[in-house]
């Protein structure tokens, strides 16, 4: 199974949960009246059309080169994941939060909390469901990590999978929290903690959607290669015979598995040019077998002199 095929596979499962409980949401509102209800229903709605642009970047991204796109278009992935983030704060937070905001100035008691509550359970249990999966893909495509899944999500290249999971993830804290804002409400007989946890919803989704703003930004700006790659690569060049020095290798990721590199070589000096070519193409063939997310290399030999102040030491 392709690694886009992976992540569209847990986008799935959370827009088939998002659209169920989204609905179900809505109708809980209307009958209960809670002001919690309704904003977790903007949630899934939110959700939701995040879920489908998710959608979009990796069917955009998956086009490859052409004159006007020479290194493709897999970086459309990470615009789109930005627009996502966006999507969150501006719809999801703000909102919830305008809502919350109108129901303590107005504030009406909930009726039939039972519904709510129902509603809620149902949307957990999927959530549940969703989270599970999407986890689970992603372990699948990403390394093991002995300092757990939060810094594995943050040494991801691929928005469309850690962005599910955060969703997920984030969606459970708000149903906890619209459950406990129900629950109050009903217990103290005060409406208004219904309307603080439709503040509280809207919060959470704003510290969610900063978070990814400031993931995708770094993607999409250019990232390097993981420390393990890059050491891989410096591995490789320094241990082939025909090499006597390197500059540091650059890279950028143009997508989730795809890593331009560029690398300055200086070659022993006594190599005649089909010596020199010989090398590259062993070099290349090894960091390709190596690393596969190495996509696109590019090998320029430079003199000692030039390289003397970005040695790389072994």
């Amino acid at each position: 199974m392709a690694h886009s095929d992976s992540s569209k596979r847990s986008i799935y499962a959370a827009m088939a949960a998002n659209v169920a409980i989204g609905i179900a949401k809505f109708v809980g509102a209307a009958i209960s009246g809670s002001s919690a209800m309704l904003s977790e229903g903007i949630h899934s709605v939110v959700d939701s059309v995040n879920e489908v642009l998710l959608l979009y970047g990796l069917k955009k991204s998956e086009a490859g080169p052409d004159e006007q796109h020479p290194l493709g278009h897999g970086q459309e992935l990470y615009f789109w994941s930005l627009m996502v983030a966006v999507l969150i704060f501006a719809l999801g937070g703000g909102i919830s939060i305008y809502e919350g905001i109108q129901s303590l100035q107005n504030p009406e008691p909930a009726n039939n909390p039972m519904v709510s509550y129902i509603v809620l359970g149902a949307a957990a249990i999927f959530e549940g469901t969703a989270l599970v999966v999407s986890i689970r893909e992603f372990n699948n495509w990403h390394p093991k990590t002995d300092k757990g899944l939060w810094r594995a999500i943050q040494d991801s290249k691929d928005p469309s999978s850690f962005i599910v999971i955060v969703e997920d993830a984030a969606a459970l804290v708000g149903l906890a929290i619209a459950f406990a804002g129900v629950w109050l409400s009903e217990t103290l007989g005060n409406p208004l903690y219904d309307a603080i946890a439709s503040i509280a919803i809207g919060l959470l989704l704003t510290v969610v959607a900063t978070a990814l703003v400031t993931e995708t930004k770094g993607l999409l700006i250019g990232e390097s290669a993981s420390e393990a790659t890059r050491e891989s690569i410096k591995a490789i060049v320094q241990s082939d015979e025909a090499v006597i020095n390197m500059g540091p290798p650059i890279t950028i990721h143009l997508g989730p598995k795809e890593v331009m590199l560029a690398l300055n070589i200086e070659f022993q000096d006594d190599l005649s040019a089909n010596d020199i070519e010989a090398a590259v193409r062993r070099i290349e063939a090894t960091i390709r077998q190596t690393n596969d997310e190495v996509k696109r290399i590019f090998i320029e030999a430079q003199a000692a002199p030039e390289l003397e102040r970005q040695t790389v030491e072994p």
